[in-house]
């Protein structure tokens, strides 16, 4: 792939000044939607009465069409414009936002969380793309430490923002959020992003993209349904081998295709694997801790979605600190030390947030929250430079693409993965899949056997992160001595 790094014409030092606020706003508006609707579950639950199968449905099928499709979105902004790209994707966005505020089933949302992902997926490739394009050395260093700042912390600040609009309103009123922030972000586009596209762009591997996205759907799907179907079922097995198949075609695909839409041989470079192995592991830990915690402070807990919400800060302020100086750790201890440090603290995290019972203990809580915060920010800082750096200058839109399509992928396959674990737990102790809400919420003995079912079902989750995370330190530390 030969790539015009160069946009087409030189912002001015103001519209510059602007940029970067302005691409972090895109890159928050569609990062903020894979959790900021979880403060609003239990609402919605029992609005809707939704089964916790549902529910996972409600979340990851956002995460799902965002992840699948993320390649072919970076490959379309590379193609046609990265500035048309996010406008584009921040106009599907909104529109599907604005439709969501007014659907009534909870199929038909779960419908248009889809069409929301279509547009994240345009909008999230061109953000770090024309990072990497406008600017150039510490500069651009400087700004990938600030977007992947933004990318981490404006999941827990999406919650917040979704918590306090709860208060007044009903889950509905998430979705104007993200109207709101989809309107600011696209302005601020206009006036400050420049265009810039590949002068000699391939086709778009239709045959890659299709294949990839019947893979990964049909092993998410199999996951998701897993607690229901039965894990060991005809179904789930099926749908796993199917789904295990695909991805197998779709390597051989790619590695027959002229222009691939990912090249697998680019895995044969052992620190581009390494970090995408670190960042894929990360996040499916990260989205899939704030999808199962949020409901559990309010479920379990019984705090209101504002207070739930608020209790997550202490994780963003250990994410976005972490993030600011990862730079500095990484200047003393180099990228594979700095990122196998940031997972330590992960596993960390988890297993002391994994003990939480039926009662809480805010101790444990607050202790494990900025720990894992500033294990995230540790770990995702130099992950992304050195996925970045793997790659020469004219393969930075696939390294762009492939950081984003690491982040996304393991945010949707951690939800599926930790929510099914949960909803097996919840199978398994109370002998059905129907609503949570329902079932925390009743009164007396109902009630807290819920609660603890679920208490339980989080223990087990976060126990399996932990081993995840660890295994992938293991790994991340193998494969970057190696390539040094």
């Amino acid at each position: 792939m030969t790539t015009n790094l160069a946009p087409k014409a030189e912002p001015s030092s103001k519209a510059k000044r602007l940029l970067l606020p302005g691409v972090c706003l895109s890159l928050a508006t569609v990062v903020s939607a894979v959790t900021s609707l979880n403060v609003a579950l239990p609402d919605l639950a029992r609005d809707t009465g939704a089964s916790q199968t549902q529910i996972s449905w409600v979340v990851d099928a956002y995460a799902l069409v965002f992840a699948s499709l993320l390649l072919v979105g970076g490959v379309l902004g590379d193609r046609y414009g990265r500035r048309l790209a996010l406008l584009g994707g921040l106009s599907v966005f909104g529109v599907g936002s604005l439709l969501s505020m007014f659907t009534t089933s909870v199929d038909g949302l779960i419908g248009l969380r889809g069409l929301l992902g279509i547009g994240a997926a345009l909008v999230m490739p061109a953000t770090l793309s024309t990072i990497t394009t406008v600017y150039a050395d510490k500069e651009r260093l400087r700004a990938i430490g600030i977007w992947s700042g933004v990318a981490g912390a404006s999941a827990v600040l999406g919650l917040v923002v979704s918590g306090t609009l709860l208060e007044f309103f009903s889950w509905r009123a998430v979705f104007g959020l993200n109207i709101t922030m989809a309107v600011i972000a696209a302005i601020m586009v206009v006036r400050a992003v420049p265009e810039s596209v590949e002068r000699q762009a391939h086709r778009l591997d239709i045959g890659g993209a299709l294949l990839f996205v019947v893979s990964i759907s049909a092993l998410i799907y199999s996951i998701i349904e897993a607690p229901t179907e039965g894990w060991t079922s005809a179904h789930t097995l099926i749908g796993l081998g199917f789904g295990f198949v695909m991805l197998a075609a779709t390597v051989t695909w790619e590695l027959l295709a002229a222009h691939p839409l990912l090249d697998p041989r680019l895995f044969t470079n052992r620190m581009f694997s390494a970090s995408a192995l670190s960042i894929t592991v990360q996040f499916a830990a990260f989205f899939g801790f704030v999808f199962l915690m949020i409901q559990y402070l309010q479920l379990v807990a019984g705090l209101a979605p504002l207070v739930a919400a608020l209790c997550m800060l202490p994780m963003a302020a250990g994410l976005m600190g972490s993030s600011r100086n990862a730079f500095r750790v990484t200047a003393k201890l180099g990228q594979v030390r700095t990122c196998v440090l940031g997972l330590v603290l992960i596993v960390i995290a988890m297993g002391t947030l994994s003990t939480l019972g039926a009662d809480i203990n805010y101790v444990i809580l607050f202790v494990g929250l900025p720990v894992l915060g500033a294990g995230m920010g540790l770990a995702m800082t130099p992950a992304t430079s050195a996925l970045t750096e793997a790659l020469p200058a004219d393969q930075q839109g696939v390294a762009s693409a492939m950081n984003d399509l690491a982040r996304e992928l393991g945010g949707a396959v951690g939800i599926a993965v930790l929510g099914s674990v949960l909803a097996s737990t919840l199978t398994d102790r109370l002998g059905a899949t129907g609503g949570i809400a329902q079932l925390a919420h009743a009164d007396g003995a109902a009630a807290n056997l819920a609660r603890s079912a679920f208490a339980d079902g989080l223990g087990n989750s976060l126990t399996l992160a932990a081993i995840a995370v660890a295994l992938t330190a293991v790994a991340v530390a193998v494969l970057g001595r190696r390539a040094v």
